[in-house]
């Protein structure tokens, strides 16, 4: 008693960490895609845990080449390799967040969009427009230190997407993050076939497009991929802009636009398509795994895992759970927007436009799924899901055409609008003002944002909601917004 007394007094934190991989919570975990029959198929528990626990590294920061501190690599291979996280330590709900921010910023691989040579080469910067931090680091990858005077480049964690730079240099850990990974891609394609065997490197990317395939759709267009040249797939990278990416399981003709992970704990459905449910801390342990390691060895229908040999570790349930606390602790940066008068007539324009029927505050959004055009839900999805009957007009791809494809969008925030770009599930209007011009209905509209792989001219369609509002009223209503 006495012992528990001394505890408690001094803050100590006794976390209830779920199982991750619970057979009976990962059943429940998803919505079924639009065609059920072809509904991952996750790997079992017992599978899951035959998977080593990832060892955490202490990592640390790298620089912009004309920003790095003198013999910053050299002092770097002077350190011993030391192991970062250890729950053994961590007594307080304050160190188990300070211990899921190391589980953010940890690579979980190493060159995917870039190399350690290119984060040494000023060029690569400016080729590809990646941002610098306000003191001159790079915070979408990290240097590992595992065996003493070996220094490797990390990336792929959690921060490699979400991590915005702002233009004064700020740096908002879990926001829409802006490094341009789709195109510094295609720049390591573009060097790879000046390197080798263009026949080669075009059979690799030709396989690695495969992984977005989805063979039960009589007309996929992820196919296509396929009979394109290694100009098209490089044009392709080239035109997802920051912000958007074609990760797995969804599409490199309508890849989505990266979520905002400020703010989660308030969403009970994870990725636009409302793919993963969140009824607890768990459900997140558990995206954030499928997310980062085990995405490749889930079954469709009768097709075998894309990769049966699985990772070679996982993060624990302990490390997820950390990372979990982290993503719920984290806030929005200072909105330099003020409620002023015309923000107050903006809120009533929002009011009398009915857009809290949707975006309901406090959070700005209801939380609920809508079904796309050409997707009648089945009858008891009503008692599974939280549904709006209210169809928008949206173009159905991503959520018809992918392995995310559940046949809805949800209902998105719009707290933190005014430091997002771009908007729209697939990124295709740069700016807010944009998503409210009439003109992105048009066919001949050139998006501001996502264009396509082609850059052909297309219209944005779906939520014509305010379009029709006088050029003050919709000034009005964007000042609103930008305070949220």
């Amino acid at each position: 008693m006495q012992t528990w007394a001394v505890l408690l007094l001094a803050g100590a934190f006794q976390p209830q960490i779920p199982r991750t991989w619970k057979t009976s919570d990962v059943a429940a975990l998803e919505v079924p895609l639009a065609n059920p029959k072809y509904s991952p198929v996750q790997i079992s528990e017992e599978a899951y845990y035959r998977i080593p626990a990832r060892v955490i590294y202490k990592t640390y920061p790298v620089y912009h080449p004309s920003r790095e501190p003198a013999g910053y690599r050299e002092w770097l291979r002077t350190r011993e390799p030391e192991i970062a996280f250890d729950p053994s330590k961590l007594k307080t709900r304050e160190d188990w967040i300070r211990a899921g921010e190391l589980v953010f910023n940890t690579p979980t691989s190493g060159a995917v969009f870039f190399s350690a040579g290119d984060l040494g080469d000023s060029a690569f910067y400016d080729q590809t427009g990646m941002p610098v931090a306000k003191d001159g680091s790079v915070p979408f990858a990290r240097w590992v230190i595992r065996r003493k005077g070996e220094v490797e480049m990390g990336s792929m964690g959690c921060h490699t997407c979400h991590t915005r730079v702002m233009a004064d240099g700020t740096v908002i850990p879990g926001a829409q993050g802006n490094n341009p990974g789709d195109r510094q891609g295609a720049r390591m394609l573009s060097r790879a076939a000046q390197a080798a065997d263009p026949a080669q490197v075009l059979a690799r990317m030709r396989g690695f497009a495969r992984q977005f395939e989805m063979p039960w759709l009589p007309e996929d267009p992820n196919r296509r991929a396929q009979t394109m040249s290694l100009t098209e797939l490089k044009a392709a990278g080239d035109a997802i802009p920051p912000g958007v990416t074609a990760r797995s399981n969804t599409s490199l003709m309508v890849p989505p636009q990266i979520p905002d992970l400020i703010g989660v704990e308030e969403r009970r459905y994870l990725d636009h398509t409302g793919v993963v449910r969140q009824r607890s801390i768990g459900d997140l342990m558990r995206y954030a795994s499928l997310v980062q390691d085990v995405v490749a060895l889930a079954r469709y229908g009768d097709l075998p895992p894309r990769s049966p040999a699985g990772p070679g570790a996982r993060f624990s349930d302990e490390q997820l759970y950390a990372l979990a606390l982290y993503l719920y602790s984290l806030q929005p940066p200072p909105n330099p927007n003020r409620f002023d008068a015309v923000a107050a007539r903006g809120k009533k324009i929002f009011q009398r436009e009915r857009c809290a029927g949707c975006h309901t505050p406090p959070l700005y959004t209801n939380n609920k799924l809508i079904p796309v055009d050409g997707f009648q839900p089945p009858p008891d999805h009503q008692q599974r899901f939280d549904l709006l009957e209210a169809p928008l007009g949206t173009d159905p791809r991503y959520a018809l055409q992918t392995r995310k494809g559940t046949g809805y969008y949800k209902v998105p925030s719009l707290k933190g609008v005014w430091y997002r770009a771009p908007l729209e599930h697939n990124g295709s209007v740069a700016t807010v003002e944009d998503w409210f011009d009439p003109a992105r209905l048009r066919p001949d509209y050139v998006p501001t944002g996502f264009k396509g792989p082609d850059g052909r001219n297309r219209s944005v369609p779906g939520h014509q909601f305010g379009l029709a509002l006088s050029p003050e009223e919709k000034r009005a209503l964007l000042a609103f917004l930008r305070t949220l």
